[in-house]
């Protein structure tokens, strides 16, 4: 079953990228780090909407980076900047979706050897599981459903969809 099309995907984005704007007026820099592949298309596609919504006199710097976290008890999570490069930087973590919070707990580890400004995250679809202290600042949209529902997020394809199975 559908639950976002493509127009309602396009609109979330834009809302979101407006929302992210809004809360960070006056920073210089903005990490958005995106989780695993979905993730890092998801920051992009947040990156191209703020672009040209962001006031021409915002000095803003945004910066997209991959955070890889997909087997976190096996691998360490990895963060595809150097460490000391997020001090005092505001780091946005970006999923497709937020479901126990058990991805965005693990890939917090890289970041407690230092101090970023501050860390939000932005997720498409937030499933309403949590078992971690997880909690998106920034929600596409939030679905009460059950353990056994599948959420697809695709997200690199021409028409981007997300389907409920």
């Amino acid at each position: 079953m559908v639950i976002l099309n493509d127009r309602q995907i396009r609109q979330k984005i834009k809302r979101l990228a407006i929302e992210i704007l809004e809360h960070n007026l006056g920073e210089t820099e903005i990490i958005m780090a995106g989780l695993n592949n979905n993730g890092l298309a998801f920051a992009q596609l947040i990156i191209d909407a703020l672009m040209p919504i962001k006031p021409d006199a915002m000095d803003i710097t945004l910066t997209r980076i991959r955070l890889n976290a997909a087997n976190p008890v096996e691998y360490a999570p990895e963060i595809e900047m150097p460490e000391a490069e997020l001090e005092g930087k505001v780091l946005i973590l970006v999923d497709d979706v937020a479901n126990t919070g058990r991805t965005v707990f693990y890939a917090l580890r890289p970041l407690l050897r230092v101090l970023p400004r501050r860390v939000e995250m932005a997720v498409l679809v937030d499933r309403k599981h949590k078992m971690f202290p997880i909690q998106p600042d920034y929600v596409g949209i939030s679905l009460y459903t059950t353990l056994k529902d599948n959420i697809e997020v695709h997200l690199e394809s021409e028409e981007m969809v997300v389907y409920l199975g």
